[in-house]
């Protein structure tokens, strides 16, 4: 078992950050898929890998798993992800200790959306957490974890305001993350202002833009409405345009966001964070495009 590196300090170095995220597969075909994605990616040497977990953890098992075997199997470095979503304080306590003994030494603290779906009140479970804030401390208390969290460029689905926002992404700063991963969102402008907004408030960390190249039309469409981004007009007039073609889709997926990826890295992103759904093909051409190799780690 290879040790695993403090993430926190690799990215206090100023050093770019070039990471994948997966999500554990329900079926033993996604699996074999999965470790075929793994072991590509692998190859690019990047920063880390992520691995979700999911509502109410319900992809737990898998997730602790997966990302146990990703930590002793292969030279990537894995951040588990963690939710606050149906869980008492004890039993995260106990999914934390169980990253601790597979030597996975990075966290991505997360509240969770709404066990009754996004758009309904938010209700913490019995004994449990209420604030994604309350589990970075708490993970902080367990042990020599690096911590990670969310942030958001277009705004929190149930934030009054982004510069709300941008105070509670300095406050998890302050309860001991060290870096932030945004969720999925098309336009540059929403990250360079949320960037700014939240070194307003004091926020110093790492704030990684979290790219999805488009592979398919609706579904891209259905991610952005459950996450609360906007597919602008005019891109989504593009992409409906070779709607019919799936080549045609992936290809001009690799174009926008490889300039898109361009535009962040030009505005000062610490870097970059691609969803991969599993499949590399389309991460990876953007990986390419950008003329990052194999030489970043």
């Amino acid at each position: 078992m290879l040790a695993q590196l403090n993430l926190g300090d690799v990215l206090s170095t100023g050093r770019r950050s070039f990471s994948f995220e997966l999500f554990p597969p329900k079926t033993d075909q996604g699996e074999r898929t999965l470790w075929q994605t793994v072991r590509e990616i692998e190859a690019l040497k990047p920063t880390f890998v992520s691995v979700t977990y999911g509502a109410g953890g319900s992809t737990q098992d898998r997730t602790v798993r997966l990302t146990g075997e990703i930590a002793r199997d292969t030279t990537l470095t894995p951040v588990a992800h963690l939710t606050c979503v149906g869980a008492s304080r004890e039993e995260l306590r106990e999914v934390i200790g169980e990253y601790a003994a597979e030597d996975v030494r990075t966290i991505l603290a997360l509240r969770g959306d709404p066990p009754t779906g996004l758009g309904t009140e938010w209700q913490p479970h019995p004994g449990g957490l209420q604030h994604a804030v309350e589990l970075v401390e708490l993970i902080r208390s367990l042990g020599a974890f690096s911590v990670g969290v969310a942030a958001f460029p277009e705004g929190h689905p149930e934030s009054p305001s982004l510069d709300h926002d941008a105070r509670v992404l300095a406050l998890k700063q302050q309860a001991g993350a060290d870096f932030a991963i945004t969720q999925l969102f098309f336009q540059v402008e929403d990250y360079v202002r949320m960037v700014d907004a939240a070194a307003q408030a004091g926020c110093t960390m790492p704030i990684i833009p979290g790219i999805m190249p488009v592979t398919n039309v609706s579904q891209i469409e259905r991610f952005a409405d459950l996450s609360g981004a906007k597919f602008p007009a005019a891109m989504a007039d593009r992409f409906r345009a070779v709607a019919d073609d799936t080549e045609a889709v992936i290809e001009l997926g690799v174009e926008v966001a490889a300039e898109m990826s361009q535009q962040l890295l030009d505005a000062g992103a610490p870097g970059l964070h691609f969803y991969t759904l599993n499949r590399s093909r389309s991460t990876i051409e953007v990986y390419q495009a950008l003329g990052l190799g194999a030489t970043t780690g």
